[in-house]
């Protein structure tokens, strides 16, 4: 990834601009008028051609002016102390309503996510999306099929990729039982600690600041430098105001707990306050404010498996936000069209998965092997994947002999569609866990 071009300085274009006669005409000839009515960086719009007699310097002056009425301020400042600043530009706050009805509790979901006995199979299954693809954007090499074979076999990591990925899927599982905590620095430190558990050189590097000789620039493989962290004497005092932020302190201005939400994965990436880990924790917070703020569909969406397609494009949007004044705008803009597309992603998942649960189920009236009474007992057992079947509770279900509900139970755990257990004096029965792909075979 290159730097992107540094765009002109407004002051100086302001200094040569400001007595000229031609200024009402720049700043007339430029209202409205950028392509596609988009939010471009200078690193984008000097290839474009600007409107009327305009220089390209003039065209951004103009642009510039008129973003200025539109910022408000953040209350993160850059280490020179400078405010950060951005503006709700379109689609920011249709992409926000959005997320509003795709991600509230107002939101009328389907039955996977609401039903309790098959939501934790959709919740693990975005967990440990999130832990690889998080795990993956800071260099972890182990493929997606070995790590989630680790995660679901409860095996121990064997490598420091692996001990990455397994450290991201703990955190997700413990945010989601902090969610209801305000933020505070020793809760950033755990989670911190968490993420980089037995994968530092330095091992006390864990749940602690960067110390002043411990400097930590981003940047690539090639020795360029892209930013430059504030200095260690300054991270605690930015992270009790991260926190005030992020808790609603102080009360002031209303801001869309999703944009909220954004600005602290930002602050904390921009901070970058510790040895290494800073982009999982950034991205693990951002998770902690969306839950935090009631967006509860967030727990089963990956937004780093939507950064990992195209890594440079989330590289860029912080790049054009420090170096063009401190213009969040571009990297909420970015923010807001990843996480869309993760909301979408899943709610297409999720019709995806229900209608291979009709096929399989309409599958199953043609199975001759099975007779009625098991191809019900399948069919629930499909959407009740945790569910405890006796040959009892069977017998009464369909009025049939005990040895007529026995056999039924005894053939399915027989074809593998079922596991048995014996507890007390009673057998168990219970669907397998690849009970679908056990069926396909089977028909």
């Amino acid at each position: 990834m290159r730097k992107p071009a540094d765009p002109p300085s407004f002051a100086d274009l302001f200094r040569e601009l400001r007595d000229s006669d031609r200024l009402p005409a720049i700043l007339a000839a430029a209202y409205g008028q950028t392509p596609n009515r988009k939010y471009l960086h200078w690193d984008k719009l000097r290839y474009y051609t600007p409107p009327g007699d305009l220089s390209p310097r003039e065209w951004w002056f103009a642009i510039k002016f008129q973003r200025m009425a539109q910022h408000r301020e953040a209350p993160l400042k850059d280490k020179s102390g400078e405010p950060f600043q951005y503006a709700l530009v379109d689609p920011i706050p249709e992409r926000l309503h959005r997320i509003d009805l795709g991600a509230g509790g107002a939101i009328e979901m389907r039955e996977p996510l609401t039903n309790p006995e098959t939501k934790d199979r959709y919740l693990v299954g975005s967990l440990i999306e999130e832990a690889i693809t998080s795990s993956q954007l800071e260099g972890a090499a182990t493929t997606r099929q070995v790590a989630k074979e680790m995660i679901r076999a409860g095996r121990p990591p064997r490598d420091r990729s692996e001990r990455m990925i397994l450290n991201n899927y703990r955190t997700m599982q413990r945010i989601g039982k902090l969610k209801d905590k305000g933020l505070t620095q020793d809760l950033v430190f755990e989670i911190h600690h968490l993420v980089t558990d037995g994968t530092l050189d330095d091992p006390s590097g864990a749940g602690r600041f960067r110390r002043a000789d411990e400097r930590i620039d981003v940047g690539d493989d090639y020795g360029r430098v892209f930013h430059v962290p504030p200095p260690a004497d300054q991270l605690e005092g930015r992270m009790t105001a991260m926190c005030a932020f992020a808790n609603g302190n102080p009360p002031g201005e209303f801001v869309h707990p999703a944009v909220r939400s954004m600005i602290l994965h930002f602050w904390l990436a921009y901070d970058h306050p510790f040895v290494d880990g800073n982009g999982r924790t950034a991205r693990a917070l951002f998770y902690w404010s969306m839950l935090h703020h009631g967006f509860w569909l967030c727990e089963f969406i990956s937004i780093s498996e939507i950064i990992r397609k195209a890594p440079a494009t989330y590289g860029r949007a912080f790049l054009y936000t420090e170096t063009d004044d401190n213009d969040l705008t571009y990297f909420l803009l970015y923010h807001v069209e990843v996480l869309h597309r993760a909301i979408e992603q899943l709610h297409e998942y999720i019709r995806r998965k229900t209608r291979e649960l009709q096929a399989v189920e309409r599958e199953l009236r043609g199975v001759a092997v099975l007779n009625h009474r098991q191809r019900v007992l399948v069919s629930h057992a499909l959407r009740h994947p945790y569910h405890r079947y006796t040959i009892k509770a069977h017998r009464g279900s369909h009025n049939v002999a005990y040895d007529t509900a026995r056999t039924d139970l005894l053939d399915l755990a027989k074809r593998g569609l079922f596991a048995s257990e014996k507890i007390g004096r009673e057998w168990h029965y219970t669907p397998a866990r690849n009970l679908e792909e056990k069926l396909r075979e089977l028909s």
